[in-house]
């Protein structure tokens, strides 16, 4: 379990290629989080948030034309299956990232997780100014739990991307 705890350590040194693997697979454990996180989002979009997005579209269509507005069922259930298909390539690019761990997908899930970092900041710093409606579509609580979890998978993935990098060294020494 030590073994682990010291792989997920951002900061801790790698020594070892068994040690670079686990750091390597932390990745994969922060995308494991997130696909948890993603099914939670697809749970409670079924249970009542489609009804709750499709009447804030409706919301937002009111002045248009009813073209416009008869578009927002179709733009809540594809929300849902975008939602769903983000989960599942986010499972597969996991157990790529744990199989056969690489530095491309650490890097690739940086920057997703620091752009969703500042745009949910930036937009609970923006709610309520100029046109940006007043209430956040999510709930409170989903709303903290989605930052601790970006901020907790940019720490693995910071720990992966170290991970990957000293195994590529690790496995080029052994090849000379």
């Amino acid at each position: 379990m030590s073994d682990w705890i010291k792989a997920i350590n951002p900061m801790a040194t790698i020594g070892t290629e068994a040690e670079a693997l686990r750091a390597a697979r932390a990745s994969a454990i922060a995308i494991f989080i997130g696909v948890a996180f993603g099914i939670v989002g697809v749970v409670v979009m079924m249970n009542g948030g489609m009804e709750a997005m499709q009447s804030a579209v409706a919301a937002q269509s009111a002045g248009a034309d009813a073209q416009v507005a008869s578009m927002t069922g179709a733009i809540v259930e594809f929300t849902l299956y975008m939602m769903i298909a983000m989960v599942v390539i986010q499972l597969i690019l996991g157990f790529v990232q744990w199989v056969k761990p690489n530095l491309v997908i650490p890097i690739l899930f940086i920057v997703l997780v620091v752009y969703g970092l500042g745009s949910t900041l930036l937009g609970q710093v923006m709610a309520g100014q100029m046109d940006v409606p007043e209430t956040a579509m999510n709930t409170a609580w989903m709303t903290a739990l989605g930052i601790a979890v970006m901020v907790i998978e940019l720490m693995l993935h910071i720990a992966g991307v170290r991970g990957a990098s000293a195994l590529r060294k690790f496995r080029d020494a052994q090849a000379y």
